[in-house]
């Protein structure tokens, strides 16, 4: 189960692979039976995790239970995902790609910290507001320490993809420390805030904070509407 970050809960495993083939252009052919039943066993387990654990709580779930709940054995279960963890938290490389597009894709006049706050705002914590499947997905993360260790350490693995974007952005050096920087502290903003009773003005404070440091490394403009 990857961790539905916005509206758009899709599981990559469960569509079609890629329209085309790599650098080809040539549209490749749907996958066959042997990867369709291995997703539609991987999305089974999945679910049958996420409802178990939001149904009695993550530590008083079993492996076990889970595979017998899906119809697997445990070695299959494991061979889908090696740790308990990965059942609620697995990896994205769909996350990755819309971090990266908010530093490249961002409209002409706005800072980079401000595209990656206001991606923050939206995704990372608004969508908590209207979807009943995130929040509650959110909250089972939230009171589990385990689980959030986990999804932490997942999400800052994007920082040296979203650090070398920034620092393509800047033109300054992949390694520059400031984009490593910059890249880290966006990264950690929503934990941050954990706890604060409006987490959206709290998360903007602590942009606030990175856009005025940015300004003095990249010397860029920034966009004064978002404060």
């Amino acid at each position: 189960m990857t961790a539905p970050e916005t509206d758009a809960e899709t599981d990559p495993d469960s569509e079609t692979a890629g329209e085309t083939a790599a650098g080809s252009g040539t549209p490749s052919a749907p996958i066959g039976r042997r990867e369709r039943k291995k997703a539609a066993t991987r999305q089974a387990i999945a679910d049958a995790a996420l409802r178990l654990f939001l149904e009695r709580g993550y530590d008083d779930v079993g492996i076990r239970e889970i595979a017998d709940a899906a119809d697997v054995s445990t070695t299959t279960l494991f061979k889908h995902f090696p740790v308990k963890e990965a059942l609620v938290l697995d990896e994205d490389v769909e996350q990755e790609a819309r971090l990266l597009a908010v530093v490249r894709e961002r409209p002409a006049g706005q800072s980079v910290p401000a595209a990656l706050r206001e991606h923050t705002v939206r995704h990372r914590l608004a969508a908590k507001e209207g979807d009943a499947r995130f929040a509650a997905f959110v909250d089972l993360v939230d009171r589990t320490p385990a689980l959030r260790d986990y999804a932490q350490a997942m999400w800052l693995r994007h920082t040296a993809a979203l650090a070398s974007a920034i620092a393509e952005d800047a033109g300054l050096p992949a390694d520059d420390p400031a984009c490593v920087a910059l890249a880290h502290f966006a990264l950690e903003a929503p934990r941050a805030v954990h706890g604060q009773a409006d987490r959206a003005a709290a998360v903007t404070r602590a942009f606030d904070l990175l856009e005025r440091g940015w300004t003095d490394v990249a010397g860029g403009t920034t966009d004064d509407s978002d404060g």
